[in-house]
């Protein structure tokens, strides 16, 4: 069976395109540079309607998640945390937990929830993991606003697609 290919659409006018961006309080020095970084790089594309939500901790995530995307005002989900070893067996556990839940989140509303929770192996508090996750989220922001971008041109062509 021939079925058209689906390639991604970068060219688009995202102009009207809505975000939701969920970030996780936990560290939010270091966590917040990835919404600047993205912030920045949509606006490139013409995104410009970006609603924040503060959430306490990446576990409150996925429900807010869920709640955004009922609203149906809200073309792509953005999720943001640092998930770190604190010292006991949970770090694993919350992560898991967490993806599992947003991934579950965008297959049933069919709203994309895209993630910059983050967990490191080694996270130490000092100033040099500090200056090193600042500068990681920095680059998580701008890799997740290109897929973002890629998204949004994967939904518009999927929506030409139903009218043809």
């Amino acid at each position: 069976m021939n079925q058209p290919q689906l390639t991604p659409q970068i060219g688009g006018d995202f102009s009207n395109a809505r975000i939701a961006y969920i970030e996780a309080g936990w560290h939010n020095d270091i966590v917040s540079q990835a919404r600047i970084a993205f912030t920045e790089k949509v606006a490139e594309h013409g995104v410009t309607a970006i609603d924040v939500c503060d959430v306490p901790g990446s576990l409150e995530i996925p429900l807010q998640a869920k709640l955004l995307a009922k609203t149906g005002q809200y073309d792509v989900i953005i999720a943001c945390g640092l998930i770190v070893d604190g010292g006991i067996y949970r770090h694993d556990f919350v992560a898991r937990t967490v993806l599992d839940a947003m991934m579950q989140v965008s297959l049933d509303s069919e709203v994309p929830v895209l993630s910059v929770v983050l967990t490191p192996h080694h996270f130490h508090e000092h100033d040099e993991h500090h200056n090193y996750f600042k500068t990681h989220f920095l680059k998580k922001g701008k890799e997740a606003a290109d897929a973002c971008i890629k998204t949004l041109g994967n939904m518009q062509r999927l929506q030409k697609m139903k009218q043809a």
